[in-house]
């Protein structure tokens, strides 16, 4: 098959995997309004599907290994379409819920079997994990920014808002459906198992955490903390569109420059300050832009590593998906406790200053991990170029 179809299934695979996700956190408000929808339940429709992308992430190597790789990611881009669709059939708050249940798992499956596909098909070039997380971001941005104007134009129907991005899931289906037509994707006679014993997977597990941690945790509040600096409603939600799209091409150019010069650790180590003199900026009362600009060089630096490093770390497809189905297990759950852990921090406190300071600390401790995970050389290389660990 050729380089170039299988780019394509990859891009259009991973632009759903975000927005079941971010096209509702902009109209939150107005579905409480509309169907008397708690709070928390409200928050049930962005929280469940992150939760499910960690608890059922280990699904997603059994259902590899008895269905086959490309089938298993097949029937994740159903779960997610379906879930999306019936959100234009029936426009109530037990759908929603479910819905977000589906698109969850189907994520969870998609997600760390992307990267087993990266190394099926490009053993030597992971790099192309690039693809794979700016697509991600790319949904997530359209999602959430296309969101209130579609609202709009719809004379205010939320299920076609809601249920409109399922087309993206019809194409992706049809580009996938290919691989079932091939006769070499069967599933496996070995059975794999997580990782859990081996201590750089579980290093990777935990670097996956942190980097979600802060991720989720500048995502949720870097627009209250603007609003508390005294920026309005509008300039604080430009600071989050900023945060997002300046992560599209970081995240299409470190994974290059990673497979094309090597030094993982210099790369790691070097998006990690990008978030440290962030965060900084923001203690200091700085003007934000210069402090978002460089919390998304970060973030959009250490999310495709983080997905790009169980590709080199490993000797085939099927381990490349066990060790991201543990690291995505264990990261998303820890990613998702993140903004929690930062709001009852200045819920205690009064005062962003404090959640700030705990940032600081998440950012360090990050650091930390990435000395320990390229404390030694890898023997991978890609291409010409040794994917040197340090």
């Amino acid at each position: 098959m050729k380089k170039l179809y299988l780019i394509v299934a990859i891009f259009i695979a991973a632009l759903n995997l975000r927005p079941i996700i971010t096209s509702v956190a902009p109209l939150l408000g107005t579905l409480q309004n509309d169907l008397g929808m708690s709070g928390l339940t409200a928050s049930l429709l962005t929280t469940f599907p992150v939760f499910c992308m960690g608890i059922f992430a280990p699904l997603a190597t059994t259902l590899r290994d008895r269905l086959g790789l490309e089938r298993t990611i097949f029937i994740s881009l159903v779960l997610i379409t379906g879930a999306t669709a019936v959100r234009g059939i029936v426009g109530s708050v037990p759908v929603l819920v479910a819905s977000a249940l589906v698109g969850g798992i189907g994520i969870s499956l998609a997600g760390p079997l992307l990267s087993g596909f990266i190394k099926k098909y490009f053993p030597t070039k992971p790099g192309i994990v690039s693809i794979y997380s700016a697509s991600m971001i790319v949904g997530a941005a359209v999602a959430s920014a296309f969101s209130i104007p579609i609202y709009h134009r719809s004379n205010q129907s939320l299920t076609l808002t809601l249920s409109c991005w399922a087309f993206l899931g019809v194409i992706a289906l049809i580009v996938w459906s290919v691989f079932l037509r091939n006769k070499e994707n069967k599933s496996s006679t070995v059975r794999s198992k997580l990782p859990i014993r081996n201590k750089r997977a579980l290093l990777l597990t935990l670097f996956f955490g942190l980097m979600a941690s802060m991720f989720y945790s500048v995502t949720a509040w870097i627009s209250p903390i603007a609003h508390s600096f005294g920026y309005s409603a509008e300039n604080s939600a430009l600071l989050l569109t900023v945060f997002t799209m300046i992560q599209i091409p970081v995240s299409l150019t470190v994974p290059g420059l990673v497979s094309r010069f090597g030094n993982r650790r210099f790369f790691l180590i070097l998006c990690s300050v990008f978030e440290l003199v962030g965060i900084i900026l923001l203690l200091l009362r700085l003007p934000m832009l210069p402090a978002v600009i460089f919390l998304g060089i970060g973030a959009g630096g250490l999310f495709p590593l983080g997905l790009m490093l169980p590709i080199v770390e490993t000797k085939s497809s099927e381990e490349a998906g066990s060790w991201s189905a543990m690291s995505q297990c264990g990261g998303y759950m820890i990613g998702a406790l993140g903004p929690l852990f930062i709001g009852a921090v200045h819920d205690r406190t009064g005062s962003f200053n404090a959640a700030l300071l705990a940032m600081v600390v998440i950012i360090v401790a990050m650091i930390g991990v990435q000395l320990l995970i390229t404390s030694r050389k890898s023997n991978v290389h890609t291409g010409s170029n040794a994917m040197q660990a340090s």
